[in-house]
């Protein structure tokens, strides 16, 4: 018997058999739909019928074996069940879970006392008591002339060394450190501390650890006291040879003098006393760059104050290298890398025999593994004559400190009260690259910043000066963390008509000229360039016709960002380079560890001066990281 039409929707939607009435109740047939009503609607969509219905227990004379609790039903249990019984856990092993419980709560990490990702354990601490206590001794020195420095050195300071600065006040660690290193450590007549067999007892030189932060002119707080330091025993020497030959000639004013043929001495006599390849001061540094860098600033000291100097790395020829060394008028101030020196001293060891200053700058890359071995070489020939040796760096990281504990333990620490602080002057910004409009691509965001930062006004730093100068050239520098990521990304932004270049260990050949664009700071105009500049501008109103300028329709395809230059580079450009003109750091990647922070952001803000850095920061970046950074330079605070 055929349904109705009602029946069968009502079939198709509930999908319920209806029984058809007329028929008897044997012969009452499921009603049929087709096929695609068959099929049942997946599970995720279905709720279970037993939802509402109570746990089902096991009934209490049944035991469960093994086997019904699944194969899994014995792993990781808190509880021992040995024959069916359960026994407590022992004591100490609640203590210990309990332990283990506490250091795992969540509220340890909301607490103000975490630190993402730990990088501050990377860094000696400094107490702020310590860092209160300098900073009141320091207060009453507010100038050179309160240091007692020879005249010549200290007008040498104002026309050489800072000769664009009006107010010459000490820097923090030229106050701490210039005053020690000249009146001489006071450990002398202390005693000893004991140490084991294995390490060298035979030490009569003073140690000093000068730490202060980045761009604060730890290169003049040791380079005037050794100066100052040699020309005072070059004075003690003139005047002990004036007495002695005084004494001499009064000597032979009294005796007669008998005829006997004047024999001269032989040469080598000559060359035992020569101070030829025989420096006084030698100045340690990791790098070609820092070579060059602190070698300028030598040589600017000696114009002024009259001693030799000279520097040496391995992009020098054999023959500069040794005209500089064994010269025969000599050599006071030596500036090398620590594998260059130890190879020329393995064929002449008489060039460490005269040695009084060792100076490590950058002593956290100059005491680890890859450079320690050269350094202490280097000290341990140079023992007999040495008088003073000095370490400097801007991060005392916990290695270097274990280091100088084991094997200086009587080193005297001079530091700042900011170390391992990156100043308030620096601006630090944060750019979330996942975000519109860059969406996770990087390079297109650092596009995009150096162009607005391009195209943004630049800061009059010279007054009513600039009208006379050539327009200012942006300097940004870009660091990365790979090498090899350097010369893509200098390539990309050229693409996007960006002045980029990159400096890494691939450029050798380049590197003076790269480096000098981004180390020469911007000098001011003479009288007679501004009247020369007045005078062209002068010719040029009165010789030009008032003309009409007809409108370029031809739309401009190839824009270029003008008076922009960027170097991309990676932590070879970080460490010490003195990178005054530079008003702005990108940070391509995070960096890995704090003291990566400090060097990379130390690059701007040297001198006194503003400067901006800016973080790009991906999904896979730690922001949690970079957020402390950016709340401890807000507040002034140490990295540690």
């Amino acid at each position: 018997m055929s349904s109705c039409l009602l029946c069968r929707s009502r079939a198709t939607f509930i999908r319920q058999p209806i029984l058809l009435p007329s028929a008897p109740t044997s012969h009452q047939p499921w009603l049929r739909w087709s096929s695609s009503d068959l099929r049942r609607r997946p599970s995720r969509m279905r709720l279970s019928p037993n939802v509402a219905r109570p746990a089902l227990k096991p009934s209490g004379d049944k035991k469960r074996s093994r086997n019904d609790r699944g194969p899994w039903a014995n792993t990781n249990q808190t509880e021992a069940r040995l024959n069916g019984t359960t026994k407590s856990r022992s004591q100490s092993a609640l203590k210990r879970s309990s332990h283990r419980n506490e250091a795992k709560t969540p509220k340890e990490e909301d607490s103000p006392l975490y630190k993402a990702l730990k990088m501050q354990t990377a860094l000696a601490p400094m107490t702020y008591h310590l860092r209160t206590s300098i900073k009141e001794k320091i207060a009453s020195v507010m100038s050179f002339d309160q240091f007692g420095l020879l005249p010549v050195v200290q007008d040498a300071i104002a026309t050489q060394a800072l000769p664009t600065l009006v107010d010459l006040t000490p820097t923090p660690i030229q106050k701490v450190a210039i005053p020690a290193l000249l009146e001489g450590s006071d450990q002398k007549n202390k005693p000893k501390k004991k140490r084991s067999k294995d390490e060298d007892m035979n030490y009569s030189y003073d140690q000093y650890l000068l730490a202060a932060e980045t761009g604060s002119g730890k290169t003049l707080a040791y380079l005037v006291p050794i100066i100052d330091m040699i020309k005072r025993s070059e004075i003690a020497e003139q005047e002990v040879k004036e007495k002695e030959e005084e004494a001499k000639a009064r000597e032979a004013a009294l005796k007669p003098t008998p005829k006997v043929p004047q024999i001269e001495p032989p040469e080598l006599s000559e060359n035992l006393i020569s101070t030829a390849g025989r420096p006084r001061a030698i100045i340690l540094v990791p790098t070609s760059e820092l070579v060059r860098q602190v070698g300028t600033k030598v040589k600017d000291f000696a114009h002024a104050v009259k001693f030799r100097s000279g520097r040496i790395t391995s992009d020098d020829s054999a023959r500069k290298i040794r005209n500089t060394i064994f010269n025969p008028i000599g050599i006071d101030i030596l500036v090398s890398t620590p594998h260059l020196l130890a190879s020329i001293a393995k064929t002449d060891p008489y060039v460490l025999s005269r040695v009084e200053y060792i100076v490590a700058d950058e002593a956290d890359s100059m005491l680890d593994k890859s450079f320690a071995p050269i350094t202490n070489e280097i000290i341990d020939k140079s023992a007999p004559s040495l008088k003073k040796l000095i370490l400097c760096s801007a991060t005392i990281p916990r290695s270097l400190d274990t280091i100088l504990r084991s094997k200086y333990p009587d080193i005297r620490r001079l530091a700042t009260p900011n170390l391992h602080a990156i100043p308030r002057r620096v601006q630090l910004g944060v750019i979330d690259i996942d975000k519109d409009p860059y969406r996770g691509n990087r390079s297109y965001a650092l596009s995009d910043i150096i162009w607005s930062l391009g195209k943004a006004g630049g800061d009059e730093t010279m007054g009513h000066l600039t009208r006379y100068m050539e327009p200012e050239v942006k300097k940004i520098l870009v660091f990365v963390n790979e090498r090899e990521e350097a010369e893509e990304v200098a390539k990309y932004l050229q693409e996007k008509n960006i002045d980029a270049v990159a400096f890494s260990r691939d450029s050798e050949k380049r590197q003076a000229e790269i480096l000098s664009e981004f180390t020469q700071p911007r000098r001011a105009p003479t009288t007679e360039e501004i009247l020369e500049k007045q005078r062209e501008n002068r010719m040029e109103r009165s010789s030009i016709p008032f003309v009409m300028e007809e409108k370029d329709s031809r739309p401009n395809i190839s824009r270029k960002l003008p008076n922009t230059k960027v170097m991309v580079t990676t932590d070879l450009g970080s460490r010490g380079i003195d990178t005054l003109p530079v008003r702005t750091v990108i940070l391509y990647h995070v960096p890995h560890t704090t003291i990566d922070f400090i060097h990379r952001l130390g690059r701007v803000g040297r001198m006194n001066k503003r400067g901006r850095g800016i973080v790009l920061v991906g999904r896979k970046d730690r922001k949690d990281v970079v957020r402390e950074v950016r709340d401890a330079m807000y507040l002034g605070k140490a990295l540690i």
